[in-house]
């Protein structure tokens, strides 16, 4: 085991359907760069990790089998070792105590693991760096399972959320202003609706889960024992093979609800899950009336997102208003910005006719 503080391991087998048509089967969202850098999702996730694992050595990604190649095409310089590869998707907690038992294996039970979905976007690395250290030191001294809550920003339904409860200290790296409250967890609620929502953010003590957690892999192998056994065990015993008996299972639903080892760190480093087309939006909204990531001519078009994966087509718009249009390849989408959730709704009828299967 080397000397970092942290084993990160990279969340990579997502689909990224409400990105389509840019984000296709074999070219899923986290494969993208969606904010101008030419940085993919994944690469840019990596590029933060570097520091804190101290090397590719210690960076790990678990993923799917048909994004596997993408995979190491996209980190050429992560180890094969270090790329754990699902014959089949089976959600997040099978990728999470795979991974969790792989890295114990290696490294032993009182390595602390750090797992971030590759499609994030932070906008402050340092505060970032600054966050996982505590996190890490939280989960080095307890035994804790340690989720970072983001401090929401406005009463959104798209995400779940995590109520802080009995403060258990104050924890940090010896950096000015780098001291982070850690709560016990009182409750996950999933995704509420606007009332609640709106109850939750007068409160002051719900954070929006992020969906990123640290903890010592002996601590969540144990508590997977108790409460995901059906889980963990045909993974202890027959490794990767067990795949297709797994039952498919997020590891808020597997774990994170059920534990009482759950802590919550609220931290505040200018965060985006880059769930749909509207992130576009909010990462590169500027003084234009438009956000255009394309060629476009407009005649009062307004609130409009623009996407083209060749920017030398053009796209042309009289009179729309608050529209996402994306052109990709063969594939041209129109959809309003407050429906883009309905995507995937429209992706299932496509799905179900055979001439347009290698548009998925």
């Amino acid at each position: 085991m080397t000397n970092q503080s942290l084993v990160p391991v990279i969340l990579a087998g997502g689909k990224g359907e409400r990105f389509w048509p840019l984000s296709r089967r074999k070219r899923p969202k986290q494969f993208l760069s969606l904010d101008g850098s030419g940085r993919s999702l994944l690469q840019a996730t990596a590029d933060r990790l570097l520091a804190i694992a101290g090397g590719w050595q210690s960076v790990w990604v678990v993923t799917a089998a048909h994004l596997a190649d993408g995979v190491r095409e996209q980190l050429p310089e992560l180890p094969e070792d270090n790329l754990l590869v699902e014959p089949e998707g089976r959600d997040t907690a099978p990728a999470v105590a795979w991974s969790t038992l792989k890295i114990a294996e290696r490294y032993g039970r009182e390595a602390v693991v750090g797992f971030f979905p590759a499609d994030h976007w932070i906008a402050d690395e340092a505060a970032f760096q600054a966050t996982l250290n505590a996190a890490a030191t939280l989960a080095a001294q307890e035994a804790a399972i340690v989720t970072l809550g983001i401090t929401p920003t406005v009463a959104s339904t798209g995400y779940g959320y995590i109520q802080a409860g009995d403060k258990v200290g104050v924890y940090g790296a010896q950096v000015e202003q780098a001291d982070f409250p850690a709560y016990r967890v009182n409750r996950f609620t999933e995704k509420p609706d606007r009332h609640t929502a709106e109850q939750f953010l007068a409160t002051g003590t719900f954070s929006w889960n992020s969906g990123m957690f640290v903890f010592r892999a002996g601590v969540a192998l144990d508590e997977l024992r108790v409460y995901a056994p059906e889980i963990v065990s045909p993974l202890e015993t027959q490794g990767v093979a067990a795949y297709p008996t797994l039952p498919k299972k997020s590891i808020d639903y597997a774990l994170m609800e059920k534990t009482q080892q759950a802590y919550v760190l609220p931290v505040a480093f200018g965060w985006d899950d880059l769930g749909d087309w509207n992130a576009i939006e909010r990462l590169l909204k500027g003084e234009n009336d438009n956000v255009e990531l394309a060629t476009h001519v407009g005649l009062d078009t307004h609130g409009a997102i623009f996407y083209a994966s060749k920017p030398e087509e053009l796209i042309v718009t009289i009179g729309l208003d608050d529209t996402v249009v994306v052109r990709d390849g063969n594939v041209t989408l129109i959809v309003k910005k407050d429906r883009t959730q309905e995507i995937k709704q429209v992706l299932k009828e496509i799905q179900a006719n055979p001439q347009f299967k290698d548009l998925l």
